[in-house]
């Protein structure tokens, strides 16, 4: 399908959502949820983890969303949201949003296009506000989408255009995902990360930071009869044993995001035999983080025999029971739009079937280096403080000291996580990429462009940076995947961020609980429960 015609106006996600027949659905209840961990804010545009988006996705609307009810999440999946229609012009550069008229903010006051614009002059760096001592944003981790954005223009309260340098086909995709909300103008960004204020189906109540948070119906919602929950709670529960059993005893209604692991779903399956419960791939990709600049692991060799030693059947076997994705950056197949096919992939270093090889010659790598069983390499392995992070860490630890290095993990609570990586302060790290959206834009320009905020490695290749333009602005899907699959081999032979595997994992939900749709390529993009109803 040509761009052009993939991205025709679209007018009638709204009129007939709310003319499909509601007899069944039952109004009121409380949805009860479990937290694995502790969000870092209450901010979606300055966050970039699940932790953020899980409890507080339903304060806040989209444009457009990825439509909740399509297990695959694809261009052609696309939704209104709060436009109501949109169209491109001629040249593929100007991009119209038609918005719905008479929304309101929480606090009450007017949704209109002016707060459109104001949410991507920030994002952009255009904001009137960025001279000020206090600037809108301590982290924008996403300001690189939107690198063709020269401004967005209104026409009135109800339009909006978003003028682009060039043609850019993902931007419709890449403005679904969970983290591209629209905030208010009116709002300052300290009171968005502690009280958020949006348009979305549930309002903002209680954030109690490591124990609880609370929204609450929003009965001014712009989307008729929506949402049919009176409520939602959330609680934070450390351990994963105890999520689990209090699932299966029925104090919570649906599990957090791919929470369920391959040996914990036959658990929760003989505990509550009446729960449903999904396998899906969850765009969650398990990478080793070298920071190149720090020293020794600014040689180049260093890298390669590291990435040379990751035995990714191992990985596969324990942590998933084979049941992970081998791949590259992007989305491995058969769920990911633009992963490498088998063939392609087993002729990238360190991917060939040959583990024993590539194991010697990594050794050997590292002998001419100095280094030795009787004199290793010492080094601390940093990761997040979840059984998601942990558990392929220690895989990691054990894989490595093959290759004469030591490593001792150092596991770090979440904000303190993001915190180092935002400022590039660890030399080794066991990270989980989460790919809100299953585009080229939405990974590999995020994760591995000179310019990203996100690029945690300081990976940087000119070569690259040109590839990723250009596949960027590629309207033809096919030789736009082409230039992704040769972006994919110079970063597996850079050792840029090595990929161990692709994750994963199972999510379930009380027999009761009716409408929700686990997506099988983001766990991001599901979250907002306003067609979510409790049949008890």
């Amino acid at each position: 399908m040509s761009f052009k015609l993939a991205a025709c106006v679209v007018t009638l996600g709204i009129a007939a959502m709310a003319a499909t027949p509601a007899s069944a659905q039952k109004k009121g209840g409380t949805l009860r949820l479990y937290h694995n961990d502790n969000p870092p804010s209450t901010s979606l545009l300055e966050e970039s983890t699940i932790a953020s988006v899980m409890p507080f996705a339903a304060v806040f609307n989209n444009l457009v969303v990825f439509d909740p009810a399509k297990v695959h999440e694809s261009i052609d999946t696309v939704i209104p949201d709060l436009a109501e229609s949109w169209s491109w012009d001629p040249t593929n550069t100007k991009l119209t949003f038609k918005l719905h008229h008479g929304v309101k903010w929480h606090d009450g006051q007017p949704f209109t296009a002016k707060d459109v614009q104001c949410t991507w002059r920030m994002l952009i760096g255009k904001s009137e506000t960025q001279d000020s001592k206090t600037p809108d944003f301590k982290r924008n981790p996403r300001k690189v989408w939107y690198s063709k954005l020269k401004d967005v223009s209104v026409n009135g309260d109800d339009e909006a255009t978003f003028e682009l340098t060039e043609p850019q086909p993902g931007l419709l995709a890449l403005l679904a995902s969970a983290f591209s909300v629209v905030y208010p103008c009116h709002v300052p960004q300290q009171v968005m990360r502690t009280k958020p204020v949006g348009t979305g189906p549930f309002k903002f109540v209680e954030f109690r930071r490591g124990d609880s948070i609370r929204l609450v119906r929003n009965p001014d919602y712009f989307k008729k009869d929506r949402p049919y929950l009176d409520e939602i709670t959330v609680r934070s529960i450390d351990s994963r044993a105890t999520r689990m059993l209090a699932f299966a005893t029925g104090d919570y209604d649906i599990t957090f995001p791919s929470d369920v692991s391959i040996p914990l779903m036959k658990d929760v399956e003989a505990r509550a035999p009446n729960a449903i419960c999904e396998m899906t791939s969850t765009n969650l990709q398990i990478n080793l983080l070298v920071n190149r600049v720090n020293p020794p692991f600014d040689n180049p060799d260093i890298r390669k025999a590291m990435s040379l030693a990751l035995d990714r059947k191992a990985f596969n076997s324990i942590l998933f029971e084979g049941s992970g994705r081998l791949g590259g950056a992007m989305q491995a197949k058969p769920e990911g739009e633009w992963g490498m096919p088998p063939e392609i992939l087993s002729t990238l270093m360190g991917y060939g079937a040959d583990t024993e090889k590539n194991l010697a010659d990594a050794q050997a790598i590292m002998q001419k280096l100095g280094y030795s069983d009787a004199k290793p390499l010492s080094i601390k392995i940093q990761t997040r403080n979840l059984p998601t992070y942990r558990d392929p860490a220690v895989i990691l630890a054990d894989q490595l000291k093959k290759i004469y290095i030591v490593a001792e993990l150092d596991i770090l609570d979440t904000p303190r996580w993001y915190s180092r990586l935002q400022r590039k302060d660890y030399t080794i790290g066991l990270n989980v990429t989460g790919v809100s959206v299953d585009d080229p834009d939405g990974n590999l320009v995020e994760n591995y462009s000179c310019n990203s905020e996100r690029n945690y490695t300081q990976y940087c290749n000119a070569e690259v940076d040109k590839l990723l333009a250009a596949q960027s602005r590629e309207v033809d899907k096919d030789k736009r995947r082409k230039i992704v699959f040769d972006i994919e081999r110079i970063l597996v032979d850079d050792a840029a961020r090595p990929v161990i595997l692709h994750s994963s994992a199972g999510n379930c939900w009380q027999p009761y609980v009716k409408n929700f749709h686990p997506h099988d390529n983001s766990q991001y993009n599901n979250l907002r429960f306003e067609d979510v109803w409790l049949d008890k």
